[in-house]
């Protein structure tokens, strides 16, 4: 496989070449729902500008809070101000959210059941800059934590559609957010995000991809690649890791078909087996190929090269089906 070193590890950038891309959708579909709803409030813990929070700070600053490096009190304090009624938005990277703040997420948050909603950048290998800053088991952490809504977006669609829906949520809910230039894939397929529920994006008889976050726009590229090869390929997208749209998985993977699952995170812990336990609760087990990170701490690099070495990148994708089908 060809070594592609076209961008820096500084650039946390997984946009194809040429592709689409939504600048700091989140950033804006927040500033949106705030001239809406005055009870929307920001938060972030010194990461404002990497995590797309600038955008609603420069445009209500009286409803943005800078808490500094501090992840405890950024969870603590959007539990106070969700207590009173408010509903706050708390973003800095998922690392930090998951491993360093979980107790207060559980107890402050979670227990109590309170709308506040931890936006978490950087989730999975979309960063170069390697285990300090990689999320890659951040799924795994979370999936376990009662009351939690767990989502993880494909594109600057799917983002700009899922802002408002957590707002509207009662509980808690935890973003794996995309920042910067986001891809914009969903527009082509009349895509309306509903939170719990997964989306078959197109239909296919020989193989099914059960993807989640950006490899579902990967598993789009991968599916019309696949296509020239004769090799009809569905694609079901899954937005809400937590709850799991389990009828739709049993669906989609209760068939004859190859089943294919796809996420950008360990395959530990993540999409891939909760496909797998859905399947042998229900009494149907069987065999399913799963393309995920591996288990074990990632090399920092550029992006494109990673994606290819960890096995994320269409290219991938497209040899890890075709092997799988023999062709």
């Amino acid at each position: 496989m060809t070594t592609r070193l076209t961008t820096s590890a500084m650039i946390a950038s997984f946009a194809d070449p040429g592709q689409k891309t939504t600048s700091a959708p989140f950033g804006h579909a927040l500033v949106r729902l705030a001239d809406e709803r005055p009870e929307i409030v920001g938060l972030s813990a010194d990461l404002a500008k990497y995590t797309d929070m600038h955008i609603f700070r420069d445009a209500h600053p009286d409803r943005f809070f800078q808490l500094g490096m501090a992840e405890q009190l950024l969870l603590g304090a959007a539990a106070g101000m969700a207590e009173v009624g408010l509903v706050p938005f708390a973003s800095t990277y998922s690392v930090f959210a998951t491993r360093r703040a979980y107790d207060f997420l559980c107890l402050d948050i979670a227990e109590p059941n309170l709308n506040v909603n931890v936006v978490g950048a950087l989730p999975g290998l979309t960063t170069g800059y390697g285990p300090s800053h990689q999320a890659t088991e951040d799924l795994a952490i979370l999936r376990g934590m009662p009351n939690l809504t767990v989502v993880d977006p494909c594109d600057s669609v799917e983002i700009e559609q899922c802002v408002p829906a957590l707002a509207a949520h009662p509980g808690p809910t935890y973003l794996r957010l995309l920042r910067g230039n986001v891809p914009t894939v969903l527009d082509q397929y009349d895509y309306r995000f509903v939170l719990g529920k997964a989306a078959e994006l197109r239909t296919g008889r020989d193989v099914v991809l059960i993807s989640t976050g950006l490899m579902t726009m990967r598993a789009l590229a991968a599916a019309d690649r696949l296509a020239a090869d004769h090799v009809d390929v569905a694609v079901l997208h899954v937005p809400t890791i937590k709850p799991l749209d389990t009828d739709a998985v049993l669906r989609a993977a209760d068939t004859d078909r190859l089943v294919v699952t796809m996420e950008n995170h360990t395959i530990r812990g993540g999409l891939g087996e909760s496909v797998a336990a859905t399947l042998a609760f229900a009494g149907k087990g069987r065999g399913i190929l799963p393309i995920a990170l591996p288990d074990e701490f990632l090399a920092a690099g550029a992006l494109p090269t990673l994606h290819d070495r960890y096995g994320l990148s269409t290219d991938a994708v497209v040899d890890r089906v075709r092997g799988a089908l023999g062709t």
